[in-house]
């Protein structure tokens, strides 16, 4: 016998157009603990390793690929967020059709979205403030720019496909032309009394200077914006050229994982891997077009709508390349170390934010303070580190096995 479907439920599952609830896509665990574990990372400190070698190929190419570039162009790193975002993406229809599965509505998970999104922007504050006077309201950080663009996203999940392109469309035409219909800075503009050495030579010249670093229209956003709030001192720029109005084009970069997660669930079992791969050439080579057109530059600090194209196209290469590791190929027991960090994404992010100088206080009372220096001082960065990286890792594992899973 067919068991009864409240017609709620039913009305929400086929606007959304649902399929059956399937096996857990392991590829899209693995590429999440894949860019948790890069961002972890960072305690490598690659870069003072090769200064500690200073010309060396092999530790300059890491280095450079455990940081972010100064302006325009990408690094490894500067994909860390872009993924992490897109996944965003790609686990809404998964989290829709199960929230369905078990009797949700429509209104209830909206609310659940605005709390979500709520602690999220709560949660970045509150670790940008860490080591503050006060709280330091910033909207700049990871969690904060998911957060802002959720309830959007979790809105277009309940529409049609073409929606979301209609949307995506909108958000990034829409935030090129108030960038460009926004004035230059004159020949004569102070750089250095918005945070820009007098030494940088990352400036654009001609239509481009609308993207120029603290000289544009989300800075002068934020300098109205963030004086708002309570602060030590009024803002004037982000030493990074971060801004709070990236949350927008970021929000574009979530709308291509919600693709990404609507063919993989309607394809599944199957990989739709030449749509995975048609995206991904296309997102590629259209920001590499809009940059070297002289139309928009891709500037992943300022999430510029060509970086979001350009960014997105390897999210999607990323996450193809993992669907065919572990769901055409089969191979999936290379993956277990990613998908005990994948898993658990907002424990990890926590670790790598508030746990880091606790561990290594800890080597150092322990261990001695020159423990990690035994194969030369020029090592002992990296030595620490991967030492402080298992234990984020084992910290995860024992999670994993108890299921301790925390969601927002």
């Amino acid at each position: 016998m067919q068991a009864a479907v409240h017609p709620t439920q039913a009305a929400a599952a086929e606007s959304v157009r649902i399929p059956q609830l399937g096996a857990r896509n392991i590829a899209v665990d693995a590429y999440r603990g894949l860019v948790m574990l890069l961002m972890m990372a960072e305690v490598l400190q690659l870069a003072r390793v090769f200064h500690a070698f200073p010309g060396n190929p092999f530790w300059s190419f890491l280095a450079y690929n455990q940081t972010h570039v100064e302006w325009s162009g990408c690094s490894l790193h500067d994909t860390i967020q872009p993924g992490f975002s897109f996944l965003v993406g790609v686990a809404l229809p998964y989290s829709i059709a199960s929230r369905i599965a078990k009797g949700g509505t429509l209104g209830r998970m909206f609310g659940h979205a605005l709390w979500r999104a709520l602690v999220l922007v709560l949660l970045g504050i509150f670790l940008r403030s860490l080591h503050s006077s006060q709280t330091y309201f910033t909207f700049e950080d990871t969690l904060t720019q998911i957060g802002l663009g959720y309830p959007f996203l979790f809105l277009l999940g309940f529409r049609p496909p073409r929606w979301q392109w209609v949307a995506l469309a909108a958000i990034l035409t829409g935030y090129w032309l108030a960038w460009a219909l926004y004035p230059v800075a004159g020949p004569g503009f102070n750089y250095l009394a918005v945070g820009v050495p007098a030494d940088w030579t990352h400036h654009f010249s001609g239509f481009m200077a609308h993207w120029n670093k603290n000289a544009n229209f989300g800075n002068a956003f934020d300098q109205w914006f963030l004086n708002l709030f309570p602060r030590t001192q009024p803002f004037v720029d982000n030493s990074g050229g971060y801004l709070t109005l990236s949350f927008i084009p970021t929000l574009g970069t979530m709308i291509l994982g919600l693709a990404a997660g609507r063919w993989l669930r309607a394809a599944a079992p199957r990989i739709p891997m030449r749509r995975l791969l048609a995206a991904g050439a296309i997102g590629v080579a259209a920001g590499l077009l809009l940059h070297f057109a002289g139309i928009c530059p891709i500037v992943k600090r300022i999430w510029t709508p060509s970086w979001t194209l350009f960014s997105g196209g390897i999210c999607f290469f990323f996450l193809a390349g993992f669907c065919w590791l572990t769901e055409v190929k089969g191979w999936r027991k290379w993956a277990y170390p990613l998908v005990v960090v994948g898993m658990n994404s907002i424990a990890a992010y926590l670790m790598a934010h508030l746990f880091q100088s606790f561990i290594i206080s800890s080597f150092r009372i322990h261990l001695g303070p020159h423990f990690f220096a035994f194969l030369g001082t020029g090592l002992e960065p990296l030595l620490r580190g991967a030492a402080v990286l298992a234990v984020y890792w084992l910290m995860l594992f024992w999670m994993y096995r108890r299921k301790l899973f925390l969601k927002v």
